[in-house]
């Protein structure tokens, strides 16, 4: 047998675009001489849908357009594709399924049992569970086993939280040598740790049976989750026989015969593995949701230098503008420094003042509540004014505004609503600060792209004469750690400063709540998978 991995990038909802591009690899896996091409679960409707299955509507839709899909199938050639059905027992919801069809041949449907409840995940929301052990069927000649993405998780492995979350393994309930061959449709988001873990649970199965094994992974990006691909296949002794390319769609190919399929070379640098994640989920958020220019303000500072580099590396720099946004304490280095890098990117370039509208509502406020010393709220105003201006600039070009904060800066507080964080989306969100300094410092590994001067100076908002970050905050280095060790570590507060800091984070929640999404890129991101309150009291 000779077995495509379809590794495609599924627009969510998009049922004729995907099953045009299931079609179109389904017909260069026949090409290639392939008897079974798989693809990634929910590839048919995209991943995740989460509330849209509250739309009975729209899954029967997407029901419809898989009874096309199967009529529209040449001859000689089957697949097994991701979709959401009808569960058959009424009144029973829906499952995440695997559909084998081939013409002229009734559908087989093989739901998922595991559906995971954590994290950024809810399956269980508007998902029923099938039963594993009832997902084996025949084909040319061969027991093939379907599972979907989770249902290879609940291995017992040491050291790992991931294995322990169901109490039972759906596949100890199968017979050793009942299988000749595990297939697994799987949307895996991108985590720094993610790929050795499926790696680690696929060798598992492997083991397990005894067979060979091909796993099939979505990718692209949708909302703030990035999906990686990196689709394998493994022999029945555990070696890797096909391997296809990270965040890019691909099709491979394995011979079961000779155990002989595509291996392609992935990257192993960290920065460059987090670069290339980053830059896929910008361009897939603004492709998903139709939008094909962005802005930001460029203040001359870190952050923004970054995302300046990551939207003209996603989008091409002639669909980006930096906007300077100099207020009444704005140094000229700063500006200097924005221009500089505008020009070495050859992304586009402005500048909107705000000092005077600054100066006329300081006056008003005082005008109407009395006279005030400088404080916080006029540190605020000129935030919130930048964010005016952005605003404004998205109203009157259709460009989507980015937001520049990074996950430090997210986890204190440190960051003003209606202001810096306004925008669509937040792509270093899932990045410390310290993190952000390692990847902008990749970007100038081949060349200066963002001035040596950024990346030396003190990191400062500029909103009172002679502010650094550092005023408010612990060193970036002793913030990090903290906050590794309590948002993604899970961990209790020792010293005084790790109290501190939760009880600011804690403080905060309301913010991030309003907070434009971030692109996950850790074990334990702000966001969707984080449901912190925002009322409750403070014990920590």
């Amino acid at each position: 047998m000779r077995i495509a991995l379809a590794q495609i990038n599924s627009f969510l909802g998009d049922f004729e675009g995907n099953k045009k591009k299931i079609l179109e690899y389904t017909a260069r896996a026949q090409a290639r001489r392939c008897d079974l091409v798989v693809f990634p679960e929910a590839a048919l409707f995209g991943y995740h849908p989460v509330d849209l299955l509250e739309r009975h509507s729209v899954v029967a839709e997407q029901e419809r357009v898989l009874r096309e899909l199967h009529k529209a199938l040449p001859k000689g050639i089957a697949v097994i594709v991701g979709a959401i059905v009808r569960n058959p027992k009424k009144g029973k919801g829906y499952w995440n399924a695997a559909v084998f069809l081939e013409k002229g041949v009734k559908p087989k449907v093989f739901a998922k049992q595991l559906l995971p409840t954590y994290d950024v995940f809810d399956e269980s929301r508007h998902i029923q569970p099938g039963e594993t052990a009832k997902n084996i069927f025949k084909f040319k000649g061969k027991r093939v086993l379907v599972t979907i993405c989770e249902d290879i998780w609940a291995w017992d492995q040491k050291g790992s939280a991931w294995f322990s979350k169901y109490g039972e393994n759906p596949l100890k309930k199968i017979r050793r040598g009942s299988v000749d061959l595990v297939v697994n449709l799987s949307a895996s988001p991108f985590t720094h740790s993610k790929l050795s873990l499926r790696q680690n649970v696929v060798k598992c199965t492997v083991k397990h049976f005894g067979v060979p094994m091909v796993y099939v992974n979505m990718v692209g990006a949708q909302d703030e989750l990035i999906f990686d691909g990196g689709s394998f296949a493994l022999n029945k002794k555990g070696q890797i026989t096909a391997q296809c390319v990270r965040f890019e769609e691909d099709l491979n190919v394995l011979d079961l015969k000779d155990g002989a399929g595509g291996l392609r070379e992935l990257s192993t640098e960290p920065q460059e593995i987090l670069r290339t994640a980053v830059v896929l989920g910008v361009r897939d958020f603004l492709r998903k949701t139709g939008f094909r220019k962005v802005h930001f303000g460029l203040s001359g500072g870190m952050d923004s230098a970054l995302v300046a580099c990551i939207a003209a590396d996603a989008l091409g720099p002639q669909n980006v503008t930096g906007i300077s946004l100099p207020g009444p304490f704005t140094s000229k280095e700063s500006r200097d420094y924005a221009e500089k890098l505008a020009a070495n990117l050859g992304i586009n370039y402005l500048e909107l003042k705000m000092d005077g509208a600054y100066k006329d509502i300081v006056a008003n406020i005082d005008k109407t509540l009395g006279p005030a010393p400088f404080g916080l709220t006029n540190e605020n105003l000129q935030a919130r004014l930048r964010g005016v201006l952005l605003m404004a600039y998205s109203n009157r070009e259709n460009s989507l505004l980015m937001g520049t904060s990074n996950k430090s800066e997210l986890a204190v507080g440190y960051a003003t609503l209606y202001g810096d964080l306004c925008g669509a989306l937040e792509p270093i969100g899932d990045l410390l600060k310290t993190e952000v300094y390692k990847l902008a410092r990749h970007y100038n590994s081949q060349e200066e792209l963002i001035p040596d001067g950024i990346i030396t100076r003190a990191p400062s908002a500029e909103l009172r004469e002679n502010q650094t970050d550092q005023d408010s905050l612990p060193p970036y280095e002793v913030l990090d750690e903290i906050i590794r060790r309590l948002v993604e570590g899970f961990h209790k507060p020792k010293s005084d400063l790790d109290h501190k800091i939760l009880g600011m984070m804690m403080k905060s929640e309301f913010k991030r709540w309003q907070a434009p999404p971030i692109l996950k890129v850790s074990d334990h991101a702000f966001g969707r998978g984080r449901r912190f309150p925002v009322a409750h009291i403070g014990r920590y």
